[in-house]
């Protein structure tokens, strides 16, 4: 079974991007760095044709370093669309890239540059926003969709910058990219049970960075071969415990995304270049 997880705002933000698009100069796509691919929306792709864009790889300080390179020499190199990788709290990264997207427009400089921010939620979008503006504009939280209307901001040097709720496609296909976004914290908790995602997840540490398992829970000596006695022995050891000593999964679960989320876990990446299949052009 695929993942769907579409709330009605989705529905008038999309409708509302196809006509709001066209007043504007550029488009700033912040996704997740550590997972560019599973976190870009394709029908961002069909309605930013012309338009100058600069795909933002937020959350770069907890994502894996060498993956992050790998896409930002996909994207730059491979498909002609300029990136940058930064962290959205940081405002000398993040004013770079704003510089780096608004000098593609061609203006006349007493006229405003107008950048739209799009993406889909809790990529940072507002935290991005938030720092360059200097002060609180835009609501944040780690949890997605908390954007719920586009807001507009004025910058320094003649720029309004216009913060736009984040959008999901209606079915989310394959189930792994699915899994993945709610490991990273894109998709409402309600939508998917936290042990399938932690099941996700601890499989995917298991396979690809067993070294910050290690790090991270010191206790698991030897180290699991299996997800399942992974969350258990995670949650025996912090104490996520039932009466009669049982191990209580679904408290275990939460704890394991959390340092996933956080980045307590290390830097990690959910994909490479070479993983993914990167085809943006299915109908959603």
């Amino acid at each position: 079974m695929n993942i769907q997880w579409f709330p009605g705002h989705m529905l008038e933000t999309k409708n509302q991007l196809k006509s709001s698009i066209a007043k504007v100069d550029a488009l700033l796509e912040v996704v997740d760095a550590r997972l560019p691919s599973s976190s870009s929306n394709p029908f961002l792709d069909r309605i930013a044709t012309g338009k100058n864009r600069l795909k933002v790889l937020n959350k770069a300080d907890i994502a894996d370093p060498e993956a992050t390179q790998a896409w930002l020499e996909y994207f730059n190199r491979d498909i002609k669309l300029p990136a940058a990788a930064i962290c959205g709290t940081r405002l000398q990264e993040t004013s770079h890239a704003l510089q780096a997207l608004v000098s593609q427009v061609d203006r006349n400089k007493a006229r405003k540059a107008k950048v739209m921010v799009v993406g889909i939620p809790n990529t940072g979008k507002s935290t991005i926003l938030n720092t360059l503006a200097g002060r609180k504009v835009a609501k944040t939280g780690n949890v997605p969709a908390v954007t719920r209307h586009q807001q507009r901001t004025s910058l320094k040097g003649n720029i309004d910058i216009y913060d736009t709720p984040g959008i999901l496609w209606p079915v989310i296909e394959p189930r792994q990219r699915g899994l993945a976004l709610a490991a990273s914290g894109a998709i409402s908790d309600t939508a998917v049970d936290y042990h399938e995602i932690a099941y996700f997840a601890a499989q995917f540490l298991l396979e690809r960075y067993p070294a910050c398992l290690a790090e991270r829970y010191p206790f698991l000596n030897p180290m699991p071969g299996t997800p399942q006695t992974l969350i258990e022995s995670v949650g025996k050891a912090r104490g996520c415990l039932k009466k009669g000593g049982y191990v209580d999964v679904q408290k275990a679960s939460q704890l394991i995304i959390r340092d996933l989320r956080s980045g307590r876990l290390g830097r990690i990446s959910f994909e490479t270049p070479k993983d993914i299949n990167l085809d943006y052009d299915k109908d959603q």
